[in-house]
C-alpha cells in the first residue's frame, strides 16, 4: 500500500475495505460455539486483518502479483451469527455467503465451512472438490454428543452432498481418532496425506495429488492453521505437533494454479493463545497466497 507506513495500515484484510463491485469478497465469521478444546477462534478475524498489514509492502515473490493493486478484492466485513446458538448461526452465514461470488473467509471455528459449502452447492448446482488442509479429520459423526461441532464439519458436508468425496483430499491428519472414524472417509472415496506421509511426500508430490484428485471441476480448500505444527502456530485450540512448516504449506498451495478454485477459508486461529501473532501472521498468508495464485492464474 504505497506512501503508508506498515504499521498504519487500514483495518481491513490487507487494508482493504468494501466497494461496490468486486471479484473477491474477504468475510469474517468469528463464530466458536462448537469448539472441543480451547475456545478463542470468535477474534481470529479481527487477528488475522491486522496481521496481514504484513503483506500490503509488494507483490507476491513468486507469482510476481500485488492483489491490493491488481486485482478487485473487497473486505465485506463479519457475517451476523446468533449468540450462543450454532444452528441459527450457520444459517445466518450460509445466507451472508450466498449473495457473494468467490468467498475469501476468515474464521472462526472449523464449523463455519459447512454453511459455506451449502451457499455455494446450491450456487453451482454440483458437489465441490475439496481440498482439507488439517490436523484433524473432522469427519466425526459427532463432538461428545453434539451433531454440530467443529470436528463433525466433513462428516456433514459427505452426507448432505456437498462435496464429492472422490474428488476430496486431506493433508496433514496426525491427530488421535477411533479405528471407525479413521476409516470412515477414505471407505467413501476420500483421499488422505496424513501428516507423517506429507513429511516424507514433500510439497511437489503432494501438490501433484492433490491436482490429480480434484481435476478440472469446481474446487474449495478449507486450511485449518492446526495443519501447521504448533512450533509455526501455537494460537489454535486444538494444537498437534508432527505438522507441517508454513515453508511446506506455502509450497503446496504456490502449486496449485490453473485449478478451478470457487472458495476458501482459513480457520482455526485462536490469537489468546498466540505468541507474538505468528499464527495469525501465517493465516492471513495463506489467504493471501490463495489470492495471488488466483490472480497469476488469471493473467
Amino acid at each position: 500500500m504505497a506512501g503508508v507506513p506498515t504499521f498504519a495500515t487500514p483495518a481491513g484484510f490487507l487494508g482493504l475495505g468494501a466497494r461496490d463491485a468486486a471479484d473477491y469478497q474477504v468475510m469474517g465469521v468469528p463464530l466458536d460455539l462448537g469448539t472441543t478444546n480451547r475456545a478463542g477462534t470468535r477474534e481470529g478475524p479481527a487477528a488475522i486483518r491486522r496481521a496481514s498489514r504484513m503483506l500490503t509492502d509488494g507483490a507476491h515473490p513468486l507469482h510476481r502479483i500485488d492483489p491490493v493493486a491488481e486485482m478487485a478484492i473487497a473486505d465485506i466485513g463479519d457475517a451476523a451469527i446468533a449468540l450462543g446458538d450454532i444452528a441459527a448461526s450457520l444459517a445466518l452465514i450460509e445466507r451472508a455467503a450466498a449473495q457473494h461470488s468467490h468467498l475469501v473467509t476468515l474464521g472462526g471455528e472449523h464449523l463455519i465451512t459447512l454453511p459455506l459449502l451449502r451457499a455455494l452447492r446450491k450456487r453451482l448446482g454440483t458437489p465441490l472438490g475439496l481440498l482439507h488442509m488439517d490436523a484433524h479429520c473432522d469427519t466425526w459423526a459427532e463432538n461428545f454428543g453434539q451433531p454440530l461441532a467443529h470436528g463433525s464439519v466433513f462428516f456433514r458436508a459427505i452426507e448432505e452432498g456437498l462435496v464429492d468425496p472422490r474428488r476430496m483430499i486431506q493433508v496433514g491428519l496426525r491427530s488421535p481418532v477411533d479405528t471407525a472414524t479413521a476409516d470412515w472417509a477414505p471407505s467413501r472415496g476420500v483421499t488422505v496425506i496424513t501428516g507423517q506421509d506429507a513429511q516424507e511426500m514433500g510439497p511437489a508430490a503432494i501438490a501433484a495429488r492433490v491436482r490429480a484428485v480434484l481435476g478440472e471441476a469446481p474446487a474449495y480448500l478449507s486450511f485449518d492453521i492446526d495443519v501447521l505444527d504448533p512450533a509455526f502456530a501455537p494460537g489454535t485450540g486444538t494444537p498437534e505437533i508432527g505438522g507441517l512448516a508454513s515453508w511446506q504449506a506455502q509450497a503446496i498451495l504456490r502449486r496449485l494454479g490453473g485449478l478451478d478454485w470457487r472458495g476458501m477459508d482459513v480457520v482455526e486461529v485462536a490469537p489468546a493463545h498466540d505468541v507474538s501473532e505468528i499464527t495469525a501472521l501465517a493465516a492471513a498468508t495463506m489467504a493471501w497466497e490463495y489470492l495471488c495464485l488466483l490472480g497469476a492464474s488469471a493473467r
